[in-house]
């Protein structure tokens, strides 16, 4: 068999058709020792191999040889099972990889908004458990001040003609954030407004910047799951957020993934960071 020949195998009855290069990704597995004619549980058979395992795991096996992942249905529940081929096959490295199956499962995220709403200012405070989401938050929200002069805030709904001054979100940790709206008096009328990407509007009433914010989250995959008055004399609203998060798909440290390059099973095993 040259190295352009295709190799069909019989896994359980189901056929797989694929290169010879890709069941030698892994040098020291079974599948590569396999084609050298020098394992007994993988017989030539009228032209294909066929292997007595269970070929609907294999599906799994072959698709981690050609892409060095590991991506798996999300209702997916057999990491035991598809675990004890990758061993048959001696597949190590996947192994490994299905060893940690909590980064496989799907995980769940929650976002907590925290509204005050005081007279003519609105106060925000957004907390969240998955930091990277928080963060992506807080890349999309501005807020910018304006003073105001010789106006009131029942004449003042729209951001004047003048330039705004952005200001900094407060970020007391990687998991929460906190900003504000609407209109204070101090030797001026302050006005602060906040816009929220992709909307361009730059909103002053909190009750909108609320709305929108709501409608952006829903709009990313949360679910509004309660709602529920933290202080009654401050009168602090929370709304608590769920999505449920993809997990990272699993992959081979390495930059040896071209078709036909093999990669030694010492290669360092990663989850790879969700973007």
């Amino acid at each position: 068999m040259t190295n352009q020949d295709v190799v069909i195998l019989n896994v359980g009855g189901q056929k797989f058709t694929t290169w010879p290069s890709t069941l030698q990704r892994f040098p020291e597995s079974r599948l590569a020792r396999m084609l050298a004619g020098n394992d007994d549980e993988c017989r030539l058979v009228k032209g294909q191999f066929f292997v007595d395992r269970d070929g609907v795991l294999f599906s799994y096996i072959l698709d981690f040889l050609r892409t060095l992942q590991v991506s798996l249905p999300s209702d997916f529940s057999d990491y035991q099972r598809l675990q004890r081929e990758a061993n048959f096959y001696e597949l190590y490295s996947l192994a490994d990889l299905l060893s940690q199956e909590n980064s496989l499962k799907l995980k769940k995220e929650i976002l907590e908004i925290r509204f005050l709403l005081q007279e003519t200012q609105a106060f925000f405070r957004v907390f969240g458990s998955c930091s990277i989401t928080i963060d992506e938050l807080a890349g999309r929200i501005a807020v910018f001040s304006e003073q105001l002069v010789g106006t009131t805030w029942k004449n003042h709904h729209v951001p004047s003609q003048k330039a705004l001054i952005p200001l900094s979100l407060e970020r007391p940790s990687h998991h929460d954030l906190i900003f504000q709206c609407g209109t204070d008096r101090s030797d001026q009328f302050i006005a602060r407004y906040v816009s929220i990407k992709p909307d361009k509007r730059k909103l002053i009433n909190g009750t909108n910047v609320l709305g929108l914010l709501v409608d952006i989250l829903c709009k990313e995959g949360f679910h509004l799951i309660s709602t529920r008055t933290v202080s009654a004399e401050e009168k602090i609203e929370c709304y608590c957020f769920q999505r449920t998060r993809q997990p990272s798909p699993l992959t081979i440290s390495t930059s040896q993934t071209q078709q036909g390059t093999s990669v030694p099973q010492s290669k360092l095993i990663q989850i790879a960071k969700q973007k």
